[in-house]
């Protein structure tokens, strides 16, 4: 990013403070308008620098997280999904479905160093696993999804993983050797075995409808699905459902602090965070329900300096169909339609 568009994104960011939902007010949100093209998906944190990625289309906007300030901007990612690092390696990664490649940079000075190419369509999510010493880009690729496996230090790709549905979305290790990745379309998570890359097990978990993002707590063993109005926890030994959680709707990704055994869930269609609580392995207790705004349907979480961050365009009104024009389409799944112009792109902070 040029010098004259950093001022300008800096001068544009606009902070509001409004108070979370509920009566017993324990977390605060600061709301920040960072300007920038492009639609959006997911964001990551960077706990080691307090600095969250963005996604944006055609390019990765970098935030200061404490002052809501854009600090850097990583070009020429095409259809940028998802954005993921490994820190030893001094590497970030970003999946684009736009060109079927994977950008590779220098986490520090956000430096291009090359790009990845994938052999397959749909790239999407993205997750690093430490255990292996790989990146994995989680792809809704045909005829069936797939998970490429890249080396973190030199980028080069190592193997393809055939996944169980079409559309897998979030992935997590359990740092031993294990991989768990949601599938949308099967209501279901695929176990992965990193030493022969294949799937060994698929979990069905039919009461989380359409799982998306997903977490994972080493000290107790579980795994977080998140889910559109009831996400789940998941026993990672058995594979077995053991506690139900009721959030939003609208939830495509999730977050987790595990120092602070907090569960952050997002849901757009409502613009609220549902914060959980995590009591015992087994047993968990809603802790606030968080107003953000419209649209803010995945999150990053900064487990140092334990706060969340969402991100969501706000739209002025659509123009007024020309005289005797039919009614517009609804946009898919039946919501929305034509949309005006962008008159916020929200970054908002989550603290307490």
């Amino acid at each position: 990013m040029t010098r004259s568009r950093a001022m300008l994104a800096v001068l544009a960011a606009t902070l509001l403070t409004f108070p979370a939902a509920g009566t017993a007010q324990s977390f605060k949100t600061e709301k920040f308008n960072i300007g920038g093209e492009g639609g959006t998906d997911y964001l990551t944190a960077d706990p080691a620098t307090g600095r969250v990625f963005v996604s944006r289309s055609t390019h990765v906007m970098v935030v200061d997280g404490m002052t809501g300030k854009v600090v850097g901007d990583i070009m020429d990612t095409p259809r940028v999904h998802g954005i993921a690092f490994a820190p030893k390696e001094n590497h970030g990664f970003t999946t684009n479905a736009g060109d079927s490649t994977l950008t590779m940079f220098d986490l520090k000075t956000l430096a291009v160093i090359k790009k990845v190419h994938i052999g397959t369509d749909g790239a999407d999510g993205i997750m690093f696993d430490e255990k292996s010493n790989t990146i994995l880009s989680i792809n809704h690729s045909h005829p069936t999804g797939t998970a490429v496996v890249v080396d973190a230090k030199s980028g080069d790709v190592k193997g393809t993983i055939t996944l169980s549905g079409g559309a897998p979305e979030g992935g997590v290790g359990d740092g031993k050797g294990r991989i768990f990745i949601n599938i949308e379309d099967k209501n279901a998570i695929d176990v992965v075995d990193m030493k022969t890359m294949k799937v060994t097990a698929t979990w069905k978990i039919e009461v989380c409808d359409g799982p998306t993002g997903i977490a994972f707590d080493a000290k107790s063993n579980r795994i977080f699905a998140g889910c559109s109005k009831k996400s789940v926890v998941v026993d990672a030994a058995t594979g077995k459902i053991v506690a139900e959680i009721t959030n939003g709707d609208g939830v495509d990704a999730l977050g987790y602090d595990a120092t602070e055994k907090l569960l952050y869930l997002p849901a757009g269609r409502e613009g609220n965070i549902t914060v959980v609580h995590q009591d015992s392995p087994d047993k968990y207790s809603v802790k606030e329900v968080v107003k953000t705004f419209a649209g803010a349907k995945t999150i990053a979480v900064d487990d140092v300096k334990h706060r969340a961050y969402v991100f969501t365009l706000e739209y002025g009104p659509a123009p007024a169909p020309a005289a005797g024009a039919p009614a517009p389409a609804a946009g898919r799944g039946g919501r929305g339609g034509p949309r005006g112009p962008v008159v916020g792109a929200w970054f908002i902070t989550v603290s307490h």
